[in-house]
């Protein structure tokens, strides 16, 4: 049942985040265009990261914490694992990433300034609702998380 409960939540929320709004974006050719030509082909490579690392996060939150990506059903136990033990938020770098490559793909200038949208608001989202929610939730287990493993991007070795 969480899986179900996952892809529904995946259809309707990272559907809509990174699949319906680039499409309208591009359908209705709203704001002007970048030219990559041939670069705009590396959009591939941050797309398909992106997209692996929403899948593995969706099935860390089934299988380790027991729960689902979606606020209303989320974990019952602290994900620490898989890319988890990297960066605290690794499902939302990891659409930021989908967007970044949609926007190179279709070099659609407006989709950068999505992606970036998006970033900011997963960062406000993150520290002012989402975190003060685990550390209720989990408590000291979560402080010691926090103080270990950044927010976004990895610490580099040494």
């Amino acid at each position: 049942m969480l899986w179900l409960r996952t892809v529904v939540f995946t259809i309707l929320v990272p559907g809509t985040e990174f699949v319906l709004v680039p499409l309208v974006v591009v359908h209705l050719d709203l704001g002007p265009r970048t030219e990559l030509g041939p670069v705009r082909y590396l959009g591939l490579v941050p797309l398909l990261v992106g997209l692996v690392m929403i899948l593995r996060c969706f099935a860390d939150f089934v299988h380790r914490g027991r729960g689902t990506p979606a606020i209303y059903d989320p974990p019952r136990e602290l994900v620490v694992a898989g890319l988890y033990r990297y960066v605290r938020n690794p499902q939302y770098v990891g659409v930021v990433l989908v967007l970044v490559g949609e926007a190179l793909l279709t070099e659609m200038f407006v989709l950068f300034g999505y992606a970036a949208l998006m970033a900011i608001g997963y960062h406000l989202f993150v520290r002012y609702y989402e975190e003060p929610t685990l550390r209720r939730l989990f408590g000291e287990p979560y402080a010691r998380y926090r103080e270990d493993v950044p927010r976004w991007l990895p610490r580099w070795p040494g």
